[in-house]
This record gives C-alpha cells, structure tokens and sequence, in this order.
C-alpha cells in the first residue's frame, strides 16, 4: 500500500463541490470524495498554522502539546505522523513545509540556527522537495525561467495571477512530487503538504479569472459592535484580519480564494494522473486535511482567528481503497486529532498513548458507536500580547489567560474565554453565530461540557502507570478501565 497525506493550508471546509458549494468547481476533490468518506463536520483545533499542524500531526490537542504561536517549539517526545509511518515501515517524505519548530531540549547548543525559526521539518521526514516560509526554491526555479520576480514569498505569491498556473507555487511542488513518483517502487509514503489556498488572495494565470466576482456571495456581516466580545472587536480594528468593507474589494478578494482553491483541485488532478498511470490508485490510501480554515469575510473578518468555525471547519476525505465502506459521508462531529489513531489503524501500529483523537474506522465502516457530540478547538492569543508583556511566571499568569476554547454541538456554540468571559450562540435560533443563547441552562450544559472535556483528555504520559511489583515482565501496568452508567469512560 501507498500512502498520499495532503494539506490544503487554510482550506475552508464548505468550499469545494462535494459539500455543496454553489460556484466552486473542484472535480478532482469531488472525485476523492465519491471514491472514499467526506467528513462532513471536521474541524482543525488550532490556528494559525504552527498550532494547526502541531494537533494535526501529532493527534493532541493544543491544551497538551502547548504549541500556541507560529514559533512555539513542538515538544521532542511526542509522536507524529512519520514516525509513525516509520514504525509501519515507510520512509514518509516531504514536499512542502510542517511549520513545527525545534524543540530546545534537541538543540546543539544556545547558538543553533534551528532556534532561529519554525521552519525546521517534522522528525521522521525525509525530504523531496523543502519549502521554507522564504520559498527559495521556487522563487529560484521562476528566475530561472526567466521572470523578474521579487525577493519574499508574499510579493512572489501576489504575482501568481501574472503567469501560467504550471508555474505556480503548487504547480512547482507538484511537479517535484511527479518527478520523485517516477522512480519509486511501491509502498511509499509522500505528505504533500500545499500552501494554497493560503494568502494573498491572488490565484494563478486563469484561474485568476475564473470566477466572475459578480457571481460571489457576500459574507456574513458582523453583529452590532454594542454585542461583540472584545476579541472580536480588536480583530475587527487589525489590518490583516479586518475584512475589506468595499462590496467589490470583498467580492473580488472572495472570487480570487474560490480561483486559488480550483488551482490547487488541478494539480491534484496531475496527481492522481501520475498514481493512476503507474496502475497504483487502487493501492493508495489518500487523506486530505487542512491545518485551520479562513474567515473570508464572514463576521467582518478575513485570515484564520477567534471563535467563529469558518476559521476551523476545514475539508476532510480519507479514501482508502481496501476498505469495504459503509458510507460515503460522516456527519458526526470529526476533527484533525482523530486523522493520526485513525492512520495507525489503517497502517496495524498502535496509536501512541498521548493521542487526544479517536480512530474514525469504526464510524467510517458505518458501526454504531459511541462519539463525541461536540467539536472542540482552541485559540491562544497572547503573541498579540507577549510583545509589552514585562511579568514573569509563575507570578505573573496574564498571557495565560489571553486564549479561548470553543465547544460546537447542534444547538449551541460555547465560547470560554481565558479572562472568565464567555459567549454562548444560539445556533438553533440563528446557525451563523449572531444570536446568543438566552436559556441559562442551555448555557450551563454548554460550559460543563466544555469542563468535562477538558478533564478527559488532561495530560496522561504517566497517568495510567502503577509502581508496583507486579510490573515486572508485564510493563506498563494499567488501570482497569471503568465505565459509569451514562457517562464516559473513566480512569
């Protein structure tokens, strides 16, 4: 068997044909999505990018793997999805970037190069094709092509819609991935880790025009500043997250994300040309994900923050092709923590202890079983501001309270914040987050919810462990696990 990780950065999950998007034209994402099971309700658990993957890779949740910025080092004992391809017996490689920094503990002293930054790439990855924040490689291989392009990835990227797509950032990776498929034998591992539809808002050579901003939906307005939490309002005053208010900037910016999300639909579709020409489609488990979704202009807001799910909701397919499957779609609630136990039972590895997530197989196989009625994510917020922060821990707590978690049923959109603030949205009553929860019940059932999650999946890298002689030879002894009437299962 093969295996084909993708990541779609900052994909929005209702933006693709297969869920139902009126205008987006996506034929190779539709095709994956027939052929194996759409999450219909996956969500990341983090933004922006670094804590989105670091939940994504490593099955855990932001509240225990702790990485809260673009920069946080990723802690070194943590299993991630190469090592557990390793321990399957793949060589998982790279095309693209994993934005997860050295953890500090493995570093060759205080002046290593590697502390410098978050680039670094995941432990356990061999490498095809790296791609730094800087995107040398591709802005070397565009010079060689002649064009005048500028120093920096973003200036680069904004001149995407002046060339051909087969010279685009997603084409380039592409192409290498093509080229490194060529001389492989079976049963390898590639994750190809895409930027696109990642700002700027700039789609490639026609794709750039392919969608007619007039025919683009508005976004959903933001409520009444009188009714906004305080984080909304410091967003809403931000350059980067404050949406456009012209109507044709909105619509021209929301045309060019639909434009670079048909690009990158293309170039997966060389992707499954390459597989299917080497007669290895139908031996290739493919799953593709995003590390967090974008607000788009929804609430007044563009980029990935906040509370709101456009900045969570992200695509989820997983197509393995030896699976007699059960049904083509899962509407329970799924998120990115489960994807890792779920590839453990797809790979016959034991999925690490530290997993937060919960494998999928048996809802994908269309079983009865008992599932998490919530999505849950977080965001931490203190790098807004760690920048005038001059106390110290542990005396000092402020930065820990700057974040919030979010707990999304069918009914309800529970908002904690870290300041003992909440916000409680009445999604029976208004579904787009306008309306807040006036049923003091309803409100306590939401935030005890959120308290028991949190207790459930509280840090366990010893916890299950007795000292005791009856150890010896049958290491780790457990407890035994108890199951209450009505509840969860307990430790």
């Amino acid at each position: 068997m093969n295996v084909l990780f993708i990541t779609l950065d900052q994909f929005r999950g209702d933006s693709y044909g297969a869920a139902g998007h009126p205008l987006v034209r996506t034929p190779t994402l539709d095709r994956i999505a027939r052929e194996g099971v759409r999450l219909e309700r996956h969500f990341s658990q983090a933004a922006p990018c670094a804590p989105g993957r670091a939940a994504l890779y490593t099955g855990t949740y932001q509240m225990n793997n702790r990485v809260v910025a673009n920069g946080t080092p990723l802690a070194s004992h943590l299993e991630n999805i190469a090592t557990i391809g390793r321990r399957a017996g793949f060589d998982p490689t790279l095309f693209g970037y994993t934005d997860q920094g050295l953890d500090p503990n493995q570093a060759e002293g205080f002046d290593d190069p590697r502390l410098d930054n978050y680039d670094g790439v995941l432990p356990g990855f061999s490498v095809g094709l790296y791609l730094p924040e800087s995107q040398a490689g591709w802005i070397q291989y565009l010079r060689a092509r002649g064009y005048d392009v500028p120093s920096g990835w973003a200036p680069a990227l904004r001149g995407e819609p002046d060339r051909p797509a087969e010279d685009s950032l997603s084409g380039f990776l592409t192409s290498r991935f093509v080229q490194w498929l060529e001389v492989q034998e079976g049963g390898w591992f590639a994750h190809l880790s895409y930027l696109r539809p990642h700002p700027p808002y700039a789609a490639a050579g026609e794709f750039a025009k392919l969608y007619d901003p007039a025919d683009v939906a508005m976004p959903i307005a933001p409520v009444d500043r009188e009714h906004r939490h305080p984080v909304h309002e410091i967003a809403l005053a931000v350059k980067a997250s404050a949406a456009p208010t012209d109507e044709d900037d909105m619509r021209f910016l929301r045309a060019q994300y639909y434009g670079m999300i048909s690009e990158i639909d293309f170039q997966l579709g060389r992707v499954v040309d390459a597989i299917e020409q080497r007669g290895e489609w139908d031996d290739t488990l493919v799953v593709i994900t995003s590390d967090h979704g974008e607000q788009l202009g929804d609430h007044g807001l563009i980029e990935k923050l906040g509370f709101f799910p456009q900045s969570y909701h992200v695509i989820g397919l997983w197509r393995d092709p030896r699976s007699a499957l059960a049904t083509r779609s899962v509407r329970s609630f799924s998120e990115n923590v489960d994807l890792l136990p779920t590839l453990c039972d797809a790979l016959g590895v034991e999925p690490p202890t530290q997993c937060d997530g919960r494998s999928l197989s048996a809802l994908m196989a269309g079983e009865e079983v008992e599932w998490r009625n919530c999505a849950h994510y977080e965001w931490d917020f203190r790098r807004y501001w760690i920048k005038d922060h001059t106390g110290r821990w542990p005396a000092d707590r402020t930065l820990s309270r700057q974040n919030l978690a979010v707990s999304l049923s069918d009914e309800t959109g529970y908002v904690q914040f870290g300041d003992g603030s909440f916000k409680c949205f009445d999604l029976v009553a208004d579904p787009t987050w306008r309306v807040e929860c006036d049923d003091a019940q309803r409100v306590l059932a939401a935030a005890q919810e959120q308290l028991v999650w949190r207790q459930e999946h509280l840090n366990r890298d010893m916890t299950d462990m007795l000292l005791s002689v009856e150890r010896r030879g049958r290491w780790p002894v457990r407890f035994e696990e108890a199951r209450l009437p009505g509840r969860s299962a307990v430790r």
